[in-house]
Formats: C-alpha cells, sequence, structure tokens
C-alpha cells in the first residue's frame, strides 16, 4: 500500500528555513517564517502567559477531557475579543481548534458538509494553506483579484468586478486584517462595499483572522470582521492565538459560526461532530492560558501592553524599512511598506532578484518577495535596503 504514495510538493517555507540553517555565513536574515521576533531575534513567552502558566501549573489538578467544542469559557472569551457583541449570543456557535489552520480546515470541512456544490473565491494571492486545503478537500475553487503590484494597494476595482461574479450560496474567503502576504487591507469605505456586494451575491464570508492586535490594534484589527458578523446573515470566522498571545506551538483556535438562531442547536452539534472526527477533543493549554489571560483585568491588562509594544514595532521597522529603501534606491518604489500592516509585505522583486538576494546576500524571503518585517531589526534594516538595492541594479 505505502509503495503506491506519491511524493507530495515541498512546503516552500519550511525548505526556506532548513536552507537558512544549513547557510554557515555570518549575518544571514530570516525574513521568511512567520512568526513574530524581538529586535534579537527571539520570539518571546509573552509576559502574562508566563504568569498565566505559573498560575495554571499551581492550580491545575487534572489533565482529563475537555469538551468536543473546547472549554466554554475560552469560547465565550474568544468570541468577546473578536465581536465584542456585534451579534447577538443566541446566533453564535463556536469550536475550540488545534490553531488557526485547524480552525480553516475545519469550516471548510462544514463548507463541504453544508453545501457540496459551493465555490470557494479566494484572493490572488493568499496564504499557500488556503490554496492546498481547498484543493484537498476537493472543493470548486475560483480566485478573486486583490493586490495591485504595482501600487502596493488592493487592486479593489478588480476586486469588485470579481465578486460580482460569486453566485448565491458560494464563500468569500477574506483576511480579517493584516493581509497574508501582501501587507495591503482595504479600509473601511471599501469593507463596507465588500461587505454589500457579499450580500447582495447570496453568498457566505469566512474570515481569517490569524493577525488581531498586529495591524491596526485590537479593535480595529476586528472592525472589518464585526462589520461582516453585523450585517449579513451567515459567517464564519476562523481564528488564531499563534500570534497576538505568541502561543505558535499550543496550537490554539477557534472557528466561530454564526447564523439565524432557530439554526444554531444544529450548528453547533455538527461542528462538535467535526471535531469528533478529525481530532476528538481540542487542545486545552493554549486555551486555558488565553482565557485566564482574557478573564484577569491585571493578566488582560498586561497582555494588551505588550501586544502593543509588538505592533509599534512592527509598524517602526516598516517606516525604518521605506525611508531606508528610498535613500539607497532613489525612489519611493518602496513607499507602501510604511503604509502596509502585520507581519508581511511583497517587495515587487522577480523570483530571480530574491534568489541572488539570498545567494549573494545571505538574505532570505519568500520567492514572490514576500518578507517578515518582525524578523529585522534597527541593524539589519540598512543591510537589507542595500542588498534589495543592489540585486535591482543587476
Amino acid at each position: 500500500m505505502l509503495t503506491a504514495l506519491k511524493p507530495q510538493p515541498a512546503d516552500k517555507i519550511l525548505q526556506l528555513i532548513q536552507m537558512f540553517r544549513e547557510d554557515p555565513r555570518d549575518g544571514k536574515i530570516d525574513l521568511g517564517v512567520g512568526v513574530y521576533k524581538d529586535p534579537t531575534g527571539l520570539t518571546p513567552v509573552m509576559r502574562a502567559v508566563k504568569a498565566a502558566e505559573k498560575r495554571l501549573w499551581e492550580t491545575e489538578t487534572t489533565k482529563t477531557y475537555t469538551g468536543l467544542a473546547g472549554e466554554p469559557a475560552y469560547n465565550a472569551a474568544m468570541v468577546e475579543l473578536i465581536l465584542a457583541g456585534a451579534v447577538a449570543a443566541d446566533r453564535v456557535a463556536s469550536v475550540a481548534t488545534p490553531g488557526g489552520t485547524g480552525a480553516v480546515r475545519q469550516a471548510l470541512e462544514l463548507i463541504r458538509m453544508a453545501a457540496p456544490g459551493a465555490t470557494v473565491w479566494i484572493s490572488n494571492p493568499t496564504w499557500p494553506n488556503h490554496l492546498t486545503i481547498v484543493k484537498y478537500l476537493g472543493i470548486p475553487m475560483q480566485e478573486y483579484r486583490y493586490f495591485d503590484a504595482a501600487t502596493g494597494a488592493v487592486d479593489f476595482d478588480g476586486m469588485m468586478a470579481d465578486l460580482a461574479q460569486v453566485k448565491a450560496g458560494d464563500v468569500v474567503l477574506l483576511h480579517g486584517c493584516c493581509h497574508n502576504p501582501t501587507g495591503a487591507n482595504p479600509n473601511p469605505v471599501q469593507w463596507l462595499a465588500i461587505c454589500e456586494a457579499i450580500a447582495k451575491a447570496g453568498a457566505v464570508p469566512l474570515i481569517d483572522l490569524a493577525y488581531q492586535g498586529f495591524g491596526d490594534g485590537l479593535e480595529m484589527d476586528a472592525a472589518a470582521t464585526r462589520l461582516l458578523a453585523s450585517k449579513l446573515p451567515e459567517v464564519l470566522i476562523a481564528a488564531s492565538c499563534s500570534k497576538n498571545f505568541g502561543i505558535y506551538r499550543e496550537r490554539t483556535g477557534i472557528l466561530i459560526a454564526i447564523g439565524e438562531a432557530s439554526g444554531r442547536v444544529v450548528t453547533q452539534g455538527n461542528l462538535n461532530f467535526l471535531n469528533r472526527q478529525n481530532f476528538s477533543f481540542p487542545p486545552d493549554h493554549g486555551a486555558r492560558l488565553v482565557t485566564m489571560i482574557l478573564d484577569d483585568e491585571a493578566l488582560c491588562a498586561d497582555w494588551k501592553a505588550e501586544l502593543e509594544e509588538v505592533r509599534l514595532n512592527m509598524l517602526t521597522l516598516r517606516q525604518l524599512l521605506a525611508e531606508a529603501l528610498r535613500a539607497e534606491t532613489g525612489s519611493d518604489r518602496f513607499g507602501f511598506v510604511a503604509e502596509h500592516r502585520g507581519m508581511f509585505s511583497r517587495l515587487g522583486l522577480t523570483p530571480e532578484q530574491v534568489e541572488k538576494l539570498r545567494t549573494d546576500h545571505a538574505v532570505y524571503m519568500v520567492g514572490d518577495s514576500r518578507l517578515n518585517i518582525a524578523g529585522l531589526n534597527r541593524t539589519t534594516v540598512p543591510v537589507l535596503a542595500r542588498a534589495v538595492a543592489d540585486v535591482l541594479r543587476g
């Protein structure tokens, strides 16, 4: 049986990580892997997380199973963090999942169960796992235009033209904030137009909210999600705690399904069923830490303060990089870097130029020129700018 298996395409980001590790050069720069790093290059454990872990270690009395949907207190705390009362509680069903990826997977499984013929519309470009999971599940897929490489902004006209082709019952996958891989986000007026287009089509949005708090702050980053949730009859939200709580390896996420109150019990039952089929009970350690932080005034305040430090550090790095690139290239072609939000931006370099950055300058980024802003610091910003200017000169 196993001899009949075919090789699967390697994950390009994981390949990049391995190449970086094997590179013996001093001063190499990793801008590929999508994790936050502080100015020392460390992905730290947040203060509130450490405090919650200590408290949990002292008070936890059992490691028995949690519920199929996860602990109710975790689900309630996350629903409040994301929606903040934008939707009546009797319309909301939810399950804890193994990370944001687990939430996306469960959302797509739910779509396949509820509407087998539905097409999922995905932004071009998007996070590669969106594409691979949809393809693996055999769900019909279409792309909608999203990014204008020439301006570094959202191709809003192209996006709206493509969304006009969406049919009733289709699903539109949206990045709630901090678009990955481009860093370009619709403005509030554009979000309202997107909402109206989805409503007109009779489609359902699936919102991937992986970076709440990394862009314009916890509240602003949830604004588009809350808008869609408050105005549309059905909404799916896949959210992650990996980035904003820094608990990547704890695999902590949630899938929220919003519909008519009369159907909530059935929806919740189906979410529970999917958890049971895929992994039975969701992991609890990270979810319990998140709950402790969100439910404790002092811990929550400290978490918010540190998250704001993380956000402002990335904004500062964006500004410094845009200025350094302007100085090194003598042009404003990279000014969009300062306008983008979240960890990622696309520089608009060719795959050949990205390869030259790696071979000649030990700078590692994904082949489409997506770079992780958080992989930089004040010392490496000018190094990157000089390297980019060098490859542009040919």
